[in-house]
């Protein structure tokens, strides 16, 4: 996409280049490092659990059989199984977790086999993919901005970005997704360019492209509808609202889209329930004040997270506060530049990447309430289009000859500042076992190292799946375990009253443990009214107590 503004202002510093390649560097090097020291949380537990092939269902049916069980069963659902294959992953997914389609599981499974079960390897698939990033943004850049200015500063944010380490960490789907986003969106701008050439074979595959970057999106995360819905309103709008040939090259290669999207589509609708057991959650009340409070680390840690959340002290959570409010009035500057120095076909792409997917998910969080919008990982689409738009600042300004030097050392400053809250992001984190994206884990690295002190333990839990197959990685193979586990995504126990079963514990074990993250206050209540053991609180985590002793 041609922009009048950019023509002269390709500019060429040494030091900028020289910091640019650093950054990048850093960024490699985060993205890989520690990558087994992270604690493998609740939703890692359940990409292994689907690439194994097992249900939710068949791993609570299974240990609810056996009255102890050790680490190596738990583990055996953490690992590809030879005896199950494509299919059941699949079927996994389907069955009970339907928000989740197949493309990056079916990914991971193929390399899994290739290259182990271990933290490492399934981690180092989504740090890898998470490079593919960067020069897919590089792209994009070039055909918004024709400008590899803008391109080289976007890729040194990204590389850094605390938000995409996190998540390039993650085994799970969202790097994944950032790289389909960015994709289909370059393969959108490139389809328009080639709409107006008068050769139909160009303008056929150039859609197609499209078509097969849309629906590979699809595959990888339901949200990529909400891109794909802001590509034709993008259209809609520089059309001047009328349908145009462009309008309805869009339509067939859409329609083409969600017609190879069908198969999941009919997992939707025919598991439609699976919606309330598994995002729930997201219609969980929560106070405007704690909204507002994540919602400004959501926006803020695209270029600065040192994890600050309601246990910071105050003093410290004060003065991000005031930093978070300096980065939010440049955003906002950001976007306004955008706005009124480059062209309408350009800033409108940016903006519709980020109003679509952002007013999608807010607004109902405003309307009906809920907690939707506070889930980072779902806003990745705006915190894209927000980089690419304080990428075009940073650049522009760097390079108009006319900008006083005062300005442009402010300007400097700005960028370094930048870069550098990214780098301190990235060491803060480097070394810590969880974050706050891992809080629902974050504790239980350390409530294993207390078990495996005991010479003969043994840890009796009711918790969910995904709890029990995280612990499992922080057990020594001398810890026992008796266990009658909750569905988190399966209906089986549903019905079965939340309290803790302590009375057929057994014997010969030189200490008892109990293992419950987030207990509910019925469980709580009906722990108090124990008449079976002395219940000694021993350990309590982020969410609380987590793992008690018990004593006779």
């Amino acid at each position: 996409m041609k922009n009048k503004f950019v023509r002269n202002w390709d500019f060429n510093p040494t030091g900028l280049r020289v910091l640019i390649i650093v950054v990048l560097l850093l960024g490699i090097f985060f993205r890989f490092g520690n990558l087994d020291k992270k604690v493998y949380w609740f939703d890692e537990a359940f990409t292994s659990l689907r690439l194994s092939g097992y249900t939710e269902a068949e791993v609570v049916q299974q240990l609810s059989q056996t009255p102890v069980v050790g680490v190596e069963d738990l583990q055996k659902y953490q690992r590809i199984n030879p005896d199950k294959g494509l299919k059941d992953t699949i079927n996994s997914l389907a069955l009970e977790d339907i928000q989740h389609p197949p493309l990056y599981y079916l990914i991971a499974r193929f390399w899994m086999q290739l290259f182990g079960n271990s933290i490492t390897a399934s981690r180092s698939l989504t740090a890898l993919i998470s490079l593919l990033a960067l020069p897919c943004l590089y792209w994009l850049c070039l055909e918004l901005f024709n400008s590899s200015s803008v391109g080289w500063i976007a890729i040194a944010l990204m590389a850094v970005s605390p938000f995409h380490v996190l998540y390039a960490q993650e085994a799970r789907e969202y790097s994944l997704w950032t790289v389909t986003i960015l994709l289909s969106s370059v393969a959108f701008l490139k389809a328009l360019q080639f709409n107006k050439k008068k050769s139909i074979t160009r303008k056929v595959s150039a859609w197609g492209i499209y078509a097969a970057t849309v629906s590979l999106g699809l595959y990888t995360f339901p949200f990529s509808a909400l891109v794909t819905f802001g590509h034709g309103v993008y259209i809609w709008i520089v059309g001047r609202f009328r349908f145009t040939q462009a309008l309805s090259a869009y339509s067939l290669a859409v329609l083409s889209s969600f017609i190879t999207f069908i198969p999941w589509i009919l997992v939707l609708i025919n598991r439609s329930s699976q919606f309330d057991k598994t995002l729930g959650w997201t219609n969980l009340a929560m106070s405007r004040l704690a909204w507002i409070r994540i919602w400004s680390r959501s926006i803020s840690c695209s270029f600065i997270d040192f994890n600050v959340d309601s246990r910071t002290p105050w003093g410290i959570s004060l003065a991000f506060g005031v930093l978070f409010l300096l980065l939010f009035t440049l955003i906002c500057y950001a976007i306004y530049f955008l706005i009124r120095t480059s062209s309408k076909p350009t800033w409108l792409f940016i903006i519709t990447l980020i109003a679509v997917t952002g007013l999608a998910v807010v607004l109902p969080d405003l309307i009906i309430g809920g907690r939707r919008s506070t889930t980072a990982r779902y806003l990745i689409p705006c915190f894209l289009g927000i980089q690419l738009a304080i990428a075009y600042l940073l650049a522009k300004k760097l390079s108009l000859i006319n900008l006083n030097f005062r300005k442009k050392k402010l300007w400097q400053s700005v960028a370094i500042a930048l870069f550098l809250g990214g780098v301190l992001s990235c060491i803060a984190s480097y070394p810590a076992e969880g974050w706050w994206h891992k809080s629902m884990s974050y504790s239980i690295p350390q409530a294993g190292r207390i078990i495996n002190q005991a010479s003969q333990p043994l840890v009796v839990s009711d918790a969910s799946v995904a709890d029990l197959l995280s612990l499992s990685y922080y057990l020594e193979p001398k810890v026992k375990l008796q266990v009658e586990p909750r569905c988190y995504t399966c209906h089986i126990n549903s019905q079965v009253e939340d309290k803790p079963n302590l009375s057929n514990v057994t014997e010969g074990f030189s200490e008892v443990f109990l293992f419950k993250p987030r207990p509910s206050e019925a469980w709580l209540q009906a722990l108090n009214q124990e008449q079976y053991y002395t219940v000694q609180p021993l350990y309590k985590g982020e969410n609380g107590v987590l793992l008690w002793k018990l004593t006779k």
